[in-house]
């Protein structure tokens, strides 16, 4: 019977805290600061390509360009290293969050040793 209420108890409790986790994630993710967008005025910009094109990144331009582009999928963590890994390689990163890699041939044409896309 104490066996029981013991694992009433410890239900109970995580149920409680879960709420307080989920809301600790939203905080987190409404903090973070958005990811700089490139320019949309019309012939101001003097690096339109600046981060598009292969070999226009820095190599700590990485980690905010990857996190734009992982920002919606389910499968953040995966997501992120592997982008970053391949931004490292190739120095730049498809704009938008899915798709676009056409614009950099470095990282749409590393593949895995089954042949598919190694970079997201």
């Amino acid at each position: 019977m104490a066996r029981k209420m013991c694992i009433v108890v410890l239900f109970l409790v995580q149920m409680l805290l879960l709420p307080l986790q989920n809301h600790a994630e939203i905080v987190v993710s409404t903090v973070e600061a958005p990811a700089p967008q490139p320019s949309k005025s019309s012939g101001t910009n003097q690096f339109p390509n600046h981060g598009i094109t292969e070999g226009s990144l820095q190599p700590q331009e990485c980690g905010p360009r990857c996190t734009n582009r992982c920002s919606n999928t389910q499968y953040k963590k995966p997501c992120l290293f592997f982008c970053n890994k391949c931004c490292a390689k190739c120095l730049c990163v498809p704009p938008g969050y899915y798709g676009n890699k056409q614009v950099c041939p470095c990282y749409n044409n590393w593949k895995t040793k089954r042949g598919g896309p190694k970079c997201p």
